[in-house]
Order: structure tokens, then sequence, then C-alpha cells
């Protein structure tokens, strides 16, 4: 199974932490913990208060979850502040975890990805039960749909390469506000591409 990841722009150094440990990869498959670490990667350094704050729970159960992610090195103690007001950052731009021959960490990987799609997916449709003030302009651009193709293993990775070669054009607008077009706003972008079940191989 492809890492999940996201490309880097050309010539950045990597920004990333590998999970390979099965008590990390299930450690982060918590929906709070996933949520807490994409806020820190997006709008941190914060305080547990202020994860309570942006996440509506509470800020006991915020650091709490912050402690645990600290565990696993996916988010550290940042400069400043003082007692339960120290805040926290994250320890790198992306996340990545793949395939292992191991058994417990393909069984944590895949716990993982469940826990993944299942938030990527609830998020969108959240996303698609609100659309007051999306304008006709965005709603033809936006993407939604999908294909069956006949694909070797090698011929899905690299289709995988070349999406994020295309990608990789636009990341440096994320940390470079400067480098974004007026009317350029955040998308998220999803790579989803996994082996169908085939009924017809099924029954030879």
């Amino acid at each position: 199974m492809p890492e999940n990841s996201t490309p880097q722009p050309e010539g950045a150094t990597p920004h990333s932490v590998r999970l390979t440990d099965p008590r990390a990869l299930r450690a982060y498959a918590h929906p709070l913990r996933m949520t807490l670490v994409g806020l820190l990667r997006r709008h941190g350094p914060f305080t547990a208060t202020r994860a309570a704050e942006l996440t509506g729970e509470s800020v006991a159960s915020c650091s709490y979850h912050l402690r645990i992610l600290a565990k696993y090195g996916l988010v550290e103690e940042a400069p400043g502040g003082r007692g339960r007001e120290k805040p926290w950052q994250a320890t790198a731009r992306y996340t990545e975890w793949g395939y292992s021959d191991d058994p417990s960490v393909a069984q944590a990987t895949d716990e993982l990805n469940v826990a993944v799609a299942e938030r990527y997916f609830g998020r969108f449709a959240q996303v698609l039960e609100s659309r007051e003030g999306v304008s006709k302009e965005w709603r033809e651009a936006e993407l939604f749909g999908d294909a069956l193709v006949y694909l070797t293993p090698g011929e899905l990775a690299s289709l995988g390469e070349r999406i994020d070669d295309m990608l990789r054009a636009y990341l440096d607008r994320e940390e470079n506000p400067a480098a974004r077009p007026p009317d350029a706003r955040p998308v998220s972008f999803l790579k989803i591409a996994y082996l169908d079940p085939d009924p017809d191989e099924d029954e030879e």
C-alpha cells in the first residue's frame, strides 16, 4: 500500500514523520488526535486551552491526547509558556506510513487507514451538507467522481508519482502566502486508489 503523504516542493527538505510502531499507528488513529495534529500543522503552536476552543473538547482531554501524540513523536512542546499553558507544536508537516510484512504492523496500518478514510469522508460529507456561499465557479471546478481502470502494481505506483509531480507545483503556496493568486483558496485534494474486488475473479 502506498505511504500516506503529501509530495514536497522541489528542493525542499522533507519534513515528515513516519510511523512504523503498531502502538504509534493505533495512537494516531484516534479522531481527536488526528484533528489536533492537523490543527497544529496549520494554526500552531498553541496551548491545550486553545486546542479545546478549536475542537470543542475539554482542556483536560486535549492535554491528555497531546501528551499521547508527544509520546510517539507527532507533537512536541514549543518554546515559551509556563505550566499548563505550555504551547505545543507539530514535529513535521506530514505523516507517513506504509505496507509492512510484520503482521502486527500491517493490522495497525489497516486500522489507521480505516480511521483516516472515515475522517476524510466524514469531513467531505459535512462540506456537501452546507454549500451556502460556494460560488458557481467553485462548484463547477470541484472534482467529484471515480473511474475503474485495469492497472499493474507498477502502473498504479507510476500514476501516483505523476499526480504527486502535478501537485508539487502548488505546494509552496501553503507556507508562502505571497505565492498565492488573489482568488486562491485552500482545496483538499484526496488521493485514493485501491484494489477493487472483482466478482469474476472469485468465480474462476
